[in-house]
Protein backbone atom coordinates (compact mmCIF):
# COMPACT_ATOMS: atom_id res chain seq x y z
CA UNK A 1 0.00 0.00 0.00
CA UNK A 2 0.93 3.06 -0.60
CA UNK A 3 1.21 6.92 0.78
CA UNK A 4 0.56 9.66 -1.07
CA UNK A 5 1.82 13.34 0.37
CA UNK A 6 1.51 16.33 -1.10
CA UNK A 7 5.21 18.33 -1.41
CA UNK A 8 3.68 21.61 -2.91
CA UNK A 9 3.12 23.66 -5.63
CA UNK A 10 5.79 23.09 -9.17
CA UNK A 11 6.77 26.90 -8.81
CA UNK A 12 7.63 26.56 -5.39
CA UNK A 13 10.85 24.84 -7.08
CA UNK A 14 12.85 26.81 -9.45
CA UNK A 15 13.90 25.08 -12.92
CA UNK A 16 16.96 23.16 -12.22
CA UNK A 17 16.69 22.76 -8.29
CA UNK A 18 15.19 20.88 -5.89
CA UNK A 19 13.66 21.09 -2.11
CA UNK A 20 14.42 18.52 0.82
CA UNK A 21 10.82 16.89 2.29
CA UNK A 22 11.26 14.79 5.69
CA UNK A 23 9.73 11.91 5.98
CA UNK A 24 9.50 8.54 7.89
CA UNK A 25 12.00 6.83 5.03
CA UNK A 26 14.32 9.30 5.07
CA UNK A 27 14.87 13.08 3.91
CA UNK A 28 13.66 12.74 -0.04
CA UNK A 29 14.80 15.39 -2.14
CA UNK A 30 12.50 16.28 -5.16
CA UNK A 31 14.01 17.76 -8.31
CA UNK A 32 12.67 20.01 -11.06
CA UNK A 33 14.05 20.00 -14.75
CA UNK A 34 14.34 22.97 -17.19
CA UNK A 35 11.03 20.70 -18.85
CA UNK A 36 9.23 20.81 -15.56
CA UNK A 37 9.31 17.06 -15.03
CA UNK A 38 9.40 16.10 -11.49
CA UNK A 39 11.63 13.29 -9.44
CA UNK A 40 12.53 12.42 -6.24
CA UNK A 41 15.34 10.16 -4.87
CA UNK A 42 16.99 9.73 -1.23
CA UNK A 43 18.84 12.57 -0.66
CA UNK A 44 21.65 10.36 -0.17
CA UNK A 45 25.04 9.79 -2.93
CA UNK A 46 25.70 6.13 -3.21
CA UNK A 47 29.35 6.74 -3.51
CA UNK A 48 29.94 8.88 -0.67
CA UNK A 49 26.81 10.16 1.08
CA UNK A 50 26.37 13.31 -0.08
CA UNK A 51 23.47 15.70 -0.35
CA UNK A 52 21.72 14.99 -3.66
CA UNK A 53 19.24 18.15 -3.01
CA UNK A 54 22.51 20.46 -3.48
CA UNK A 55 23.94 18.88 -6.25
CA UNK A 56 23.47 20.61 -10.20
CA UNK A 57 20.52 19.76 -12.19
CA UNK A 58 21.23 19.11 -15.60
CA UNK A 59 18.99 17.27 -18.00
CA UNK A 60 17.57 14.19 -16.21
CA UNK A 61 20.51 13.91 -14.23
CA UNK A 62 21.94 15.66 -11.16
CA UNK A 63 25.90 16.06 -9.82
CA UNK A 64 26.52 15.55 -6.57
CA UNK A 65 28.42 18.58 -5.07
CA UNK A 66 30.91 15.85 -3.10
CA UNK A 67 33.04 13.99 -5.84
CA UNK A 68 30.78 14.93 -9.09
CA UNK A 69 29.24 11.50 -9.55
CA UNK A 70 26.76 12.02 -11.99
CA UNK A 71 22.74 10.29 -10.74
CA UNK A 72 20.09 9.53 -12.99
CA UNK A 73 16.63 10.95 -11.70
CA UNK A 74 14.72 8.88 -13.66
CA UNK A 75 16.49 5.73 -12.33
CA UNK A 76 18.95 6.42 -9.11
CA UNK A 77 21.81 4.83 -11.09
CA UNK A 78 25.48 6.25 -11.22
CA UNK A 79 26.40 7.21 -14.58
CA UNK A 80 29.88 6.14 -16.25
CA UNK A 81 32.08 3.91 -15.01
CA UNK A 82 30.45 4.74 -11.66
CA UNK A 83 28.47 2.13 -10.18
CA UNK A 84 25.87 2.67 -7.55
CA UNK A 85 21.98 3.32 -6.78
CA UNK A 86 19.86 5.65 -4.72
CA UNK A 87 16.26 4.63 -3.86
CA UNK A 88 13.89 6.11 -6.60
CA UNK A 89 10.27 7.33 -5.14
CA UNK A 90 6.83 8.11 -7.06
CA UNK A 91 6.91 11.98 -7.93
CA UNK A 92 3.43 12.71 -9.24
CA UNK A 93 2.39 16.01 -10.67
CA UNK A 94 -1.41 16.88 -10.94
CA UNK A 95 -1.84 20.06 -12.35
CA UNK A 96 0.54 22.29 -10.55
CA UNK A 97 0.84 20.07 -7.30
CA UNK A 98 3.20 17.49 -6.48
CA UNK A 99 3.04 14.80 -4.76
CA UNK A 100 4.76 11.94 -3.91
CA UNK A 101 3.56 8.23 -3.49
CA UNK A 102 5.41 6.75 -0.42
CA UNK A 103 5.58 2.46 0.36
CA UNK A 104 3.92 1.92 3.48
Amino acid sequence: MATRIEVGKLNDIARLSSRVVKTNQGDIAVFRTADDEVFALHDHCPHKGGALSQGIVHGKSVTCPLHNWVIGLDDGEAKGYDTGCTKTFAAVLEGETIFLDLED
